[in-house]
């Protein structure tokens, strides 16, 4: 065995890497351009291929869940922006949906639609960030330009609806915050009816390209039982045929109205893999154009009526006495929810996003505990990437499409 500094001697003697005359030992980051965030993978080489890996996270942790058992329920909202910073509304509305889950409230009508269509713009700014790293990635140099063109379209969206690009704050627990204008809902289609023909240049670009064929065809190979065995979700699931996608087996707010389909492949590959990224950029298109018609016919309650958790509209709070007490009793100390547990998943850009909450029915949770699928995704490489050769490790950790901020909570 090689002899290691002290301070690394715990971590590698848990590894137990032996070393021969034919073996190195390389870290890839946590300093790397292509590791997606501080991540240190210790890889074990014979000549170009992978022997052995393993993923060494802790180095961007903030304790976002204990942060949360210190914050009342509203204040840790946008602290969910922070986890998927590339998604983040997404993370607000999983949060905002498990804490409804357990008061047992349910936003309004209109208020859901709203969320859907914010939901899915940032599934497809989530995957058009996807697309533009990942062909950096792997050398296609000139792709990066293009996604994180129309990325900043929908970028815009958001700035007009909440004032923000990146971490948007956009969801409130109990409905949404703002109402959506004739001007936003126009700029909003517009957009929808540009993105097309955009994904078709890309497509133009990628689809036979045949380098990005030979980069990705037959690389990262996942097979159904190692998905499964893993806990792997979204298209990396889907991606090693498990048709399994949570807004269609367990759908919550308007999910189960709405027409769209969940795509799925078995090739197992990186390539099947962006391939399912181009068709759910399709779906979300769809699905917001189905959020927009939902919108048009609904009363325009924006928050639910529950006083005993969420504040009057403005208009109770300046003209009724009551209403204006409630609301400084629930700024100052919090909601009080009812004593019990829930899980409360949905279905984020990268996967399963769920919220384990514990109340005592204090103004603090009891416990929160994070499922950020990225977690899953990134301890899968340890398996994934033995046998492989160096030059792809790069094209497989892009593929897994991780985020660290969301591993490191």
């Amino acid at each position: 065995m090689t002899q290691l500094p002290n301070r690394l001697q715990p971590f590698y003697e848990n590894i137990a890497f032996e070393r021969d005359d034919n073996t190195m030992i390389l870290n890839f980051g946590p300093q790397h351009p292509s590791a997606h965030g501080q991540m240190n993978l210790i890889l074990e080489l014979e000549g170009e291929r992978v022997k052995k890996a393993r993923p060494n996270i802790g180095f961007l942790h903030r304790g976002v869940e204990k942060m949360a058992e210190n914050m009342i329920y509203n204040e840790f909202l946008p602290t969910t922006d922070r986890m998927d910073y590339i998604n983040a509304t997404s993370n607000n509305y999983g949060f905002a949906l498990a804490v409804e889950t357990l008061l047992g409230i349910e936003a309004p009508r209109r208020a859901q639609a709203i969320r859907l269509a914010l939901v899915e713009l940032s599934r497809i700014c989530s995957h058009l960030f996807f697309l533009a790293t990942h062909a950096l990635d792997v050398g296609a140099m000139s792709m990066m330009l293009y996604p994180f063109r129309e990325r900043e379209y929908a970028l815009d969206l958001f700035e007009e609806y909440c004032g923000a690009r990146l971490t948007h704050n956009s969801m409130r627990i109990g409905g949404v915050p703002l109402d959506l204008t004739p001007e936003w809902i126009a700029q909003c289609k517009a957009f929808l009816d540009h993105l097309p023909k955009q994904i078709e240049m890309y497509d133009a670009l990628l689809k036979e390209n045949r380098i990005w064929r030979m980069r990705l065809e037959n690389i990262g190979v996942i097979s159904k039982e190692l998905a499964m065995s893993w806990g792997l979700s979204g298209v990396m699931l889907r991606g090693s045929g498990v048709a399994w996608d949570i807004r269609k087996e367990q759908p919550y707010e308007l999910y189960g109205e709405v027409d769209f389909e969940v795509p799925v492949t078995d090739t197992g590959d990186c390539y099947g893999r962006y391939r399912l990224y181009i068709e759910e950029i399709w779906q979300s298109i769809k699905l917001i154009r189905q959020a927009l018609e939902i919108y048009k016919d609904t009363p325009p309650e924006l928050m639910a009526n529950a006083p005993e958790y969420i504040s009057a509209p403005k208009e109770q709070l300046m003209t009724q006495n009551y209403s204006l007490m409630q609301h400084f009793a629930l700024v100052t100390q919090g909601m009080r929810p009812p004593k019990g547990e829930i899980y409360k998943a949905t279905e984020s850009p990268k996967g399963e996003l769920g919220f384990y909450i514990v109340s005592d029915g204090e103004p603090y949770p009891r416990r929160v505990k994070v499922r950020g699928p990225s977690f899953f995704h990134c301890g899968l490489l340890e398996d994934l990437l033995e046998g492989t050769q160096l030059a792809d490790v790069v094209a497989i950790i892009g593929n897994a499409n991780v985020i660290f901020g969301e591993i490191d909570r």
